[in-house]
């Protein structure tokens, strides 16, 4: 019997070790398609950085990797289904400072951002252009708010949604200036450009990346820059801090994971993204949206996106924006 019994013992272990490694196997399964979740519409950053990337992981790793678009609630829902999903490395998130802002901008979530989402790399950071419809008569920071302060509560400025960067932007922009200026959300960048073009809206503060052609092409004027230095990609445009002092506000994209995404899966993916950051012809599509590449550790990137969130608490606060 005691025989017996050890046989039986030894029987469960190794079925057990089989178990684990058809585990790690399956996990991140080569013949399941990959989803990146978006929180916004096609046609903004999020979802050009998660095409981009998508592209190069589905090259390097033979798995296919799609870009799902769901929109709403300042990115909530996309991160609600990643937070909801198998932790099996089939299903990442496109984070962004939209993530980090919606943790103190909206009273009540169903989710912990920091301890639900695993973070698993960084992809760029990208300052905003501060925009106008040509029929605004205002061609510098300086006119812009003469104009506004003129006019109290007739300009319309859009945004990507409620927690976005162009709306925490605008109200960090109105409280330093005290202008009156009215918040109308979209569904994304998207549409906000589009009726931004069609003069429906008259102000946007849009990432680089998504409104650098409507700027070359005249269809929008660019007053400033949010960064703390000039953008190469538009070299001519001034910061807002040339004209008030102390204001910068930058974007930033990456990816996460949900919580319990084995560890090996996570850094696989970190070091095949940071190859692609690394990489000259992905560098320069990265400059060319005005972009700068973010290579960072997931431990890194960790504390990079608690510290941003801390830092948005301050900004959510000083805008008095708020979102039930």
């Amino acid at each position: 019997m005691s025989r017996m019994r050890a046989l039986g013992i030894l029987a469960l272990c190794l079925c057990a070790l089989l178990g684990l490694l058809t585990g790690q196997a399956s996990a991140q399964d080569s013949t399941r398609p990959v989803r990146i979740m978006v929180g916004f519409p096609p046609g903004g950053p999020t979802d050009i950085l998660a095409r981009l990337m998508g592209r190069w992981l589905q090259e390097r790793l033979g798995q296919p990797f799609i870009v799902e678009n769901r929109a709403g609630a300042g990115g909530n829902l996309a991160t609600q289904a990643v937070v909801n999903a198998e932790p099996d490395g089939n299903t990442l998130l496109l984070v962004s400072h939209a993530n980090a802002i919606n943790a103190t901008l909206y009273a009540k979530l169903p989710y912990h951002f920091l301890t639900d989402i695993v973070p698993v790399a960084g992809l760029a950071q990208l300052p905003n252009v501060v925009e106008v419809h040509p029929a605004v008569p205002a061609t510098t920071i300086a006119e812009l708010i003469t104009y506004a302060k003129a006019n109290p509560g007739k300009i319309n400025y859009a945004s990507a949604g409620n927690g976005t960067s162009p709306h925490l932007a605008a109200e960090l922009f109105k409280a330093m200036t005290g202008i009156n200026i009215a918040h109308i959300p979209y569904r994304g960048s998207g549409p906000a450009l589009n009726d931004m073009v069609a003069g429906q809206v008259q102000l946007m503060f849009d990432p680089i990346a998504s409104s650098l052609e409507l700027v070359r092409g005249g269809k929008l004027r660019a007053l400033a820059v949010t960064s703390g230095e000039r953008s190469d990609v538009l070299p001519d445009v001034p910061t807002v801090a040339d004209t008030v002092p102390g204001y910068v506000f930058v974007g930033w994209f990456g990816i996460g994971a949900p919580k319990g995404t084995p560890a090996h899966i996570v850094e696989k993916l970190n070091r095949e993204i940071n190859a692609a950051l690394a990489d000259a012809t992905m560098k320069q599509r990265f400059a060319e949206m005005g972009a700068s590449p973010q290579l960072v550790s997931p431990a890194q990137y960790a504390e990079f996106i608690a510290a941003e969130t801390e830092k948005f608490a301050k900004v959510v606060q000083i805008s008095g924006a708020k979102v039930e």
